[in-house]
C-alpha cells in the first residue's frame, strides 16, 4: 500500500485591524459644511470596517450633536426603521440641514474671493475651504489658480 499524504499549505491572509478614527460632531449649524462631514464620516466607517448598514447608521447618528442629534433621534423615535442604510440617512440629513444652493453659494464666493485685507495664509485657507465645500461639480484646477 502506497499512501501519499498531502499536507495543506497554510494560507496566511493579512487581517487589517480596525482603526478607530474619530469624527467631529455635526450640529446642523448654517456654517457647517455637511459634505465635508460626510467625507470624514465615510473615512471613519471604512477605517473601523463597519460593513453592516444598521451599524453604519448608528455610528453616524452617534456623531451628531445639537439640532442634528435632536432631529435624527426624534425621527427614529417616531419610526424606528426610518433609515434603511447610510445613503438613506445621508439623503435625509441633507434634506433637513443643507441649505438650498449651498454649493452654488460656495462657488460664487470662491469666484469673487480676493485677498484684500486678508493675510496670505488666511486667504489661502478660505480658498481651500470653499473649494473643498464644492463636491458635486468640483472647480477645475485652472479656475482654482
Amino acid at each position: 500500500m502506497n499512501s501519499h499524504r498531502q499536507s495543506a499549505t497554510p494560507v496566511t491572509t493579512m487581517r487589517v485591524a480596525p482603526l478607530k478614527l474619530d469624527v467631529s460632531p455635526y450640529r446642523g449649524g448654517e456654517n457647517e459644511p455637511l459634505a465635508r462631514w460626510f467625507v470624514e464620516l465615510d473615512a471613519a466607517i471604512t477605517a473601523r470596517q463597519l460593513r453592516d448598514p444598521i451599524q453604519q447608521v448608528l455610528f453616524a447618528m452617534s456623531k451628531l450633536a445639537g439640532r442634528a442629534k435632536s432631529w435624527a433621534y426624534g425621527k427614529r423615535l417616531a419610526e424606528p426603521h426610518c433609515f434603511y442604510d447610510l445613503d438613506d440617512f445621508k439623503r435625509e440629513l441633507k434634506k433637513a440641514f443643507e441649505p438650498p444652493q449651498s454649493e452654488f453659494r460656495a462657488r460664487a464666493e470662491f469666484l469673487k474671493l480676493r485677498q484684500g485685507k486678508y493675510d496670505l495664509h488666511s486667504y489661502a485657507q478660505r480658498a481651500r475651504y470653499l473649494v473643498s465645500s464644492i463636491v458635486n461639480e468640483p472647480i477645475d484646477a485652472s479656475t482654482q489658480v
